[in-house]
């Protein structure tokens, strides 16, 4: 495997020499107990997290990425913290960040499937409306963050308002690429780069060879295409919940709000109506991404692998395709942008990144956190923020708070 690095003009370990994937598996962890709110706050603690406490990458590295996952198929936030992994500590890093982060929220989800009957509707409860609140607080506190950074003039400030402007009147996920690519034709033609060169300190360490690249995004589209074929032509169950999952996970854009439609679609006569709304309820009650609902369907299918089998074939082959497509890309992606005309496109790009998180700031976590519960829930998401901004209490902490207070007060 070869090793692609970028050396800084000072000293910077933690952000060149590959890392322990425990130490990832740990902090991921973490992450994936506290991480309430959906991909958009997912992309705020990530950023707290490895940007602000822990300097793995710098802002504008992390936005590149950010920008990166956003044109990619699958989940946005999960492929972040993929790529986190990666960069931190290789393959097994790789693996680390996504189980640690990913598998809490299955458990939890799966352990709802075989309660279903006696656990009830979470998704009205104080608690879930606190943690709720929390994530407008952490999704506020990051956009503000980016926007000091990558909007400090005026024309990329106008490029941000005018992507926040297009995605909150023509809410998809096409307007929300559309709006990406067009911000980064703006930046070509509009801006210019910072600098002749890269700054170091923005590099971004890929772990994997342009042949290993190469190599995974033919597999990517060898398993989408084969799949099906073997799935119809065997009638195995297995074959058949495996291309299920592994097509979700790889012809969605927009992340697991998204994704629903069509598991509900594709799921009709393998998990009764009425399973599929609680589930779905049950998910946006615990933390982690929002694709881990598979794990809770395929744990109640009907037919075909069931209980814990289901859930981590589901698992596995609606996350695979995000996998595969972040180790085929990242290598191409550090090679872009090193070049000119690139950055200045990326400067636009990042600045478009910026509006889409505005407009993602106010729907669906502020209206979901905020306006569909009262005031109560604003003045904890008020206080949450002061936490985050100016006492700087870390993520995690404040999470946990906010579950506590939504419990007694909403």
């Amino acid at each position: 495997m070869n090793v692609v690095t970028t050396a800084a003009p000072q000293p910077a370990p933690n952000r060149t020499l590959p890392g322990n994937p425990w130490e990832v598996f740990v902090v991921f962890l973490r992450l994936g107990l506290t991480s309430f709110g959906g991909p958009v706050a997912h992309l705020g603690y990530f950023r707290e997290a490895f940007v602000e406490r822990r300097k793995w990458l710098s802002e504008k590295a992390y936005a590149d990425l950010v920008a990166l996952c956003q044109f990619l198929p699958g989940p946005a936030s999960s492929q972040v913290g993929m790529a986190l992994g990666l960069q931190r500590a290789g393959y097994l890093g790789m693996f680390a960040a996504w189980f640690a982060f990913t598998m809490p929220s299955v458990v939890l989800l799966v352990a709802f499937a075989y309660g279903i009957s006696t656990v009830g509707d979470l998704s009205e409860a104080g608690w879930v409306h606190g943690l709720k609140a929390a994530a407008v607080a952490v999704v506020a506190h990051a956009v503000l963050g980016m926007a000091r950074t990558l909007t400090p003039d005026a024309p990329r400030a106008s490029i941000a308002a005018m992507a926040m402007i297009v995605v909150l009147l023509l809410p998809s996920p096409f307007m929300l690429v559309l709006a990406i690519a067009v911000a980064g034709v703006i930046g070509l033609v509009w801006l210019k780069p910072d600098s002749d060169q890269p700054k170091p300190e923005d590099a971004f360490t890929v772990r994997v060879s342009k042949r290993a690249a190469g190599l995974s995004l033919g597999l990517f589209g060898l398993l989408l295409a084969a799949l099906p074929v073997v799935a119809s032509l065997t009638s195995n169950g297995y074959a058949t919940l495996t291309d299920l999952f592994y097509r979700a996970g790889s012809l969605v854009f927009g992340g697991g709000h998204v994704v629903l439609p069509l598991l509900q679609a594709e799921t009709d006569g393998l998990v009764p109506a009425e399973t599929f709304l609680a589930g779905y309820g049950a998910a946006q009650a615990v933390p982690g991404p929002l694709f881990t609902f598979a794990g809770f369907l395929g744990a109640s299918t009907t037919e075909g692998p069931t209980g814990v089998s289901g859930a981590l074939i589901a698992t596995v082959a609606i996350f695979l395709p995000a996998a595969l497509l972040v180790i085929g890309a990242l290598p191409f992606w550090e090679t872009l942008r090193s070049n000119r005309h690139a950055r200045k496109a990326l400067l636009g790009v990042n600045a478009g990144v910026v509006g889409v998180l505005a407009a993602a700031l106010y729907d669906p976590v502020f209206t979901a956190g905020v306006l569909d519960v009262g005031l109560n829930a604003l003045l904890l998401a008020v206080a949450a923020f002061v936490a985050l901004n100016s006492w700087k209490t870390p993520a995690w902490a404040v999470v946990l708070a906010a579950g506590l207070l939504g419990w007694i007060i909403l």
